[in-house]
């Protein structure tokens, strides 16, 4: 994504340990900030196949997948897809960007619209 839109600090970058993730709510999103080594993820922390929270999944970080922890569907981190059933619906990727010590999620005019990140 362009870096276009409005960036909301989440936390500091101490605050997620690497192969972690953490869950925040943003202006009515539900977000699952997802950290791999230097690596940052942003995708909506509810589970299509079930209203569930993906924070509290596995992350499977060689894959760069977050597994939800209900019925073990896992979703691409890079492009929300899922990867296992029975989930078959993708889930909203948001742009993340680390600014010096800050994690910033960047919404953009479809998001502040409500209708999720990129799909």
């Amino acid at each position: 994504m362009s870096g276009q839109g409005v960036a909301l600090r989440l936390c500091s970058v101490g605050d997620v340990a690497p192969g972690t993730s953490r869950r925040f709510d943003v202006e009515g999103h539900r977000v699952a900030i997802v950290r791999i080594g230097d690596d940052w993820y942003a995708v909506g922390d509810v589970c299509s196949h079930e209203d569930y929270s993906l924070s509290e999944g596995y992350i499977w970080e060689d894959e760069r997948e977050i597994e939800c922890p209900k019925h073990g569907s896992t979703f691409s981190l890079e492009t929300g897809e899922p990867q296992v059933l029975p989930a078959t619906d993708p889930i909203p990727v948001y742009e993340v960007r680390v600014t010096g010590d800050d994690v910033e999620l960047i919404l953009g005019e479809a998001d502040e619209a409500g209708r999720g990140g990129r799909q």
